[in-house]
């Protein structure tokens, strides 16, 4: 199974940033990510064995019960691997100092919760993104930055950890689909 422990925000942040993008969509050479598919990875496990998973939830459910709800904006935004050749474009979270101890404690828990269940996680060090638009080849996107830095959405709260399954080429447009396999609530 390919999996992700994710934080997804809410509806209507998401369709806050949707109308705020869609205006712009034909403007840019990219890829845009659909609305259903935004999400913030905290640990990306690209292959889970079956006999894995029971193991994995149990230890997720811990890491996420050690964490408490935090309040956060989608706001801001970068590029990877940078703003000169950028292949990705992403919109940020606008956090306090102790709502980005939490976020980043969460983060390292669902890690851990992987690894202590014998996966591999993928990734590098944890930037906190959401990824909205890739583009074919590296390309300079220094507007498209400044544009998502004058964004910024409606409060929420961070409350649940997320466990996705990604069928890769089985969404729209042989996209992936994603199925969430089970929600951890934060304490509160």
């Amino acid at each position: 199974m390919r999996l992700f422990a994710a934080v997804v925000p809410p509806a209507a942040a998401l369709e806050d940033l949707d109308e705020f993008l869609a205006v712009r969509r034909d403007a840019g050479p990219f890829r845009w990510t659909l609305a259903d598919h935004l999400h913030l990875t905290l640990a990306f496990l690209a292959e889970v064995p079956d006999r894995s998973l029971d193991e994995l939830v149990e230890r997720l459910g811990r890491a996420a019960g050690r964490r408490t709800a935090f309040a956060t904006a989608i706001a801001g935004g970068g590029a990877f691997p940078n703003v000169a050749r950028a292949r990705v474009l992403w919109a940020g979270l606008d956090l306090d100092d102790a709502g980005r101890t939490e976020l980043d404690r969460l983060a390292t828990g669902a890690r851990a919760a992987a690894s202590k269940s014998g996966i591999e996680v993928e990734g590098r060090r944890f930037t906190p993104h959401l990824t909205v638009a890739r583009l074919g080849r590296p390309q300079e996107v220094t507007r498209w930055v400044r544009l998502l830095d004058g964004y910024r959405g409606p409060a929420w709260s961070v409350d649940t950890l997320t466990l996705v399954q990604s069928h890769l080429g089985e969404g729209p447009s042989k996209r992936p689909r994603y199925e969430v396999i089970e929600e951890f609530p934060l304490a509160r």
